[in-house]
């Protein structure tokens, strides 16, 4: 993936998500989004080999998700806000999909914020849920955030954590993983 801006980093491919656990196993189950385009070749180019059904699914399965959770808002929601770019129509995922496979697109500075907003460095989600781990002692900690993330191809990880603790001056502190 050629990056055009440094700054947009997601540690997870569009292929790692899926085959995490994201979307509830339904990201492009909405067959009549389909209507502008043929999507096979970009399930054939990065989801070769996986189960149609971790992407494909027509209804939300959360027991498909990495956290067992139900995380996101339903696309009429998203619809209702005017996010959604008509080049791409499921939104953000498939925006990022086809970034990473080259395409570069006029829609991509506003993905690219998003991205950044949401889980960069400096993100919203991110900093919470790295000071909800600190302060319980537990990598467990709130799941749906963590599958929000996920689905935005971040994860939490013990580098970031040490990264959070000493920009905002906490001490260290061993994390405990939830059984």
């Amino acid at each position: 993936m050629t990056n055009i801006q440094p700054s947009f980093v997601p540690l997870l491919s569009p292929r790692e998500i899926i085959q995490a656990g994201a979307f509830g196993g339904s990201y492009f189950g909405m067959l009549d989004l389909r209507a502008n385009g043929d999507y096979n070749n970009m399930f054939n180019e990065l989801f070769d080999g996986l189960d149609r059904s971790l992407y494909e699914g027509e209804t939300y399965k959360p027991r498909l998700n990495k956290f067992k959770t139900r995380s996101g808002m339903p696309y009429e929601y998203w619809k209702e806000k005017g996010w959604m770019h008509k080049d791409d129509p499921y939104g953000w995922f498939e925006w990022y999909c086809k970034y990473y496979l080259g395409r570069r697109h006029e829609d991509d500075k506003r993905q690219i914020q998003r991205w950044k907003e949401f889980c960069g460095i400096n993100g919203r989600w991110r900093k919470l849920i790295y000071r909800k781990i600190y302060e319980s002692g537990r990598w467990g900690i709130s799941p749906r955030i963590q599958q929000s993330l996920l689905h935005w191809g971040y994860y939490v990880n013990e580098i970031d954590l040490n990264q959070w603790i000493k920009s905002t001056n906490h001490k260290y502190k061993k994390i405990s993983y939830d059984k």
